[in-house]
């Protein structure tokens, strides 16, 4: 491999229900430039990571100041990872991220094992916790006074699971503009807390902005980092749809660059406009910390603020679910998942059933609304399967120094990073071992399903033709099939 491979169809030989000549036009399409790679990693990060995890950063941290430096240390954690991923993303050129990477230096088993993780809970419960807080804050308008029934709550999270799921199995496009249009929304909406929020320091409004309480327990910081990077959660994901960006060795590492550092800035200066305003036991005690502010400072006209969250996140579930679907993708082509993800839509050119099943997990995951309780079965996962990405690097490098390389970082920078996986790994296990602990469970069940459904090749005829003849039926069902391998 070369760094540009292509993936071989599942099943070549299988009947396509289309004739030769339309099916040498299906497949993702290039259609990603750099503003375009910009609003993905924007969007997917600014969801609604900045509007809940405030509390759950000062909660485990016990000061302003300290959770300040947490927000900043997640942000430069966050561009080392992405940094080292503009390497690997220039180097193995395959929809799927950091799933294709783990799998094509680790082998087959531990790439399975980071898919179930990322597919069973990292993607369908990021986009759950998404589109609750867009649903928390929708129906902030109409109980501005008390909670909101936690039924009205889901079930409007499921609207938005369910409309997204339509625009991105309709249009590429579709889903690339609803990107843009809310990112900007979102924005729009941080701008405005944080021009609010230097009038507050203008004002001589710095009295929150203090050590006290800090907490001194490492466990708890290291807990803290969760919710930090649960909030920068989706810088990788441009890295997922690669074959479709137009110009991937110029606009990826400057996609990456504007994108983190524009982050990092905006979530830093908003943390710092809402301790203008609001104090420790108020952060602590709102679900909602921008409504929250809003009402403080902005009286009549404190319901804007809610639409824009409400903008940012419904923009956040779009980006989460854009990308998502192409490591379903990746990993059916790999034959790793079933052979009805790998294909394409015919007059759409959209993963269609990939999408699909990308929104039923994640409204599997409605049936609980504790976001907190989510965000610490996402992080254990994540950086379990980040850090091993990140491993990767080195590794490649010494295994394969031929490979072509547009992009080299520094060594220095994947080993510190290793380094830190390890801490915000180990030291939560022991702070909060249930949590870890289930989420350990749920990743070790992907064991018996690799051995049993990837592993195991020579299957029984008649299980293999029941297999066959569910995904005939399926590719009818959706009008898909499997894009052709092409030329490189």
């Amino acid at each position: 491999m070369d760094g540009k491979g292509e993936y071989e169809p599942v099943n070549k030989d299988k009947k396509k229900i289309v004739p030769m000549e339309e099916e040498e036009q299906v497949g993702l399409k290039a259609s990603i430039g750099l503003v375009q790679g910009c609003t993905i990693i924007v969007g997917s990060i600014i969801g609604s990571g900045i509007f809940i995890a405030p509390g759950g950063v000062l909660k485990q941290t016990g000061s302003v100041n300290m959770s300040l430096g947490i927000w900043i240390l997640s942000g430069l954690f966050s561009m080392v990872g992405a940094y080292c991923y503009a390497e690997l993303g220039l180097l193995i050129r395959k929809p799927g991220g950091d799933y294709t990477y783990i799998l094509d230096t680790l082998g087959p088993f531990i790439g399975f094992i980071r898919l179930w993780a990322e597919c069973l809970i990292v993607r369908p419960c990021t986009i759950t916790i998404v589109a609750l807080t867009f649903a928390k804050y929708s129906v902030k308008l109409m109980f501005p006074e008390c909670e909101p029934p936690d039924e009205s709550v889901r079930i409007l999270a499921a609207v938005c699971i369910c409309i997204l799921a339509f625009v991105n199995c309709w249009e590429v496009k579709w889903a690339t503009a609803v990107q843009d249009i809310f990112t900007y929304a979102k924005l729009l909406a941080l701008f405005i807390i944080i021009a609010t929020g230097i009038v507050q320091l203008g004002r001589g409004q710095t009295q929150n902005f203090t050590w006290d309480d800090t907490e001194t327990d490492i466990t708890k910081i290291a807990l803290s980092f969760y919710s930090g990077l649960f909030a920068y959660n989706g810088w990788n994901y441009l890295n997922f749809v690669i074959p479709e960006m137009k110009d991937p060795v110029n606009d990826l590492p400057k996609a990456i660059a504007i994108s983190i550092v524009l982050v990092t800035v905006v979530y830093t200066l908003t943390n710092i406009a809402f301790y203008t305003t609001l104090s420790v036991p108020e952060v602590l005690g709102s679900e909602a910390v921008a409504a929250t502010f809003a009402e403080v400072m902005y009286g009549p006209m404190a319901f804007m603020i809610p639409i824009f969250v409400a903008m940012s996140t419904f923009g956040g579930v779009n980006g989460i679910l854009l990308t998502s679907s192409r490591l379903f993708y990746a990993g059916a082509c790999e034959g790793q998942m079933p052979e009805i993800l790998s294909m394409i839509q015919v007059s759409k050119m959209t993963p269609a059933p990939a999408v699909i099943v990308v929104a039923l997990l994640s409204l599997g995951y409605l049936c609980s609304s504790d976001i907190f309780a989510l965000i610490n079965y996402v992080g254990f996962a994540t950086w379990i399967s980040i850090g091993l990405a990140v491993l990767c690097l080195p590794w490649l490098r010494w295994k394969h120094p031929e490979w072509n390389r547009p992009l080299k970082v520094n060594l220095i920078f994947p080993i510190l990073y290793i380094i830190a996986t390890i801490f915000i790994t180990i030291v939560p296990m022991i702070a909060k071992p249930k949590e870890t602990g289930i989420g350990v469970v749920i990743i070790l069940t992907g064991v018996p399903v690799y051995f049993l459904f990837v592993a195991w090749r020579n299957k029984p005829v008649f299980i293999r033709k029941f297999l066959g003849g569910v995904t005939v039926c399926l590719q009818k069902l959706f009008v898909v099939v499997t894009p052709p391998k092409k030329a490189v």
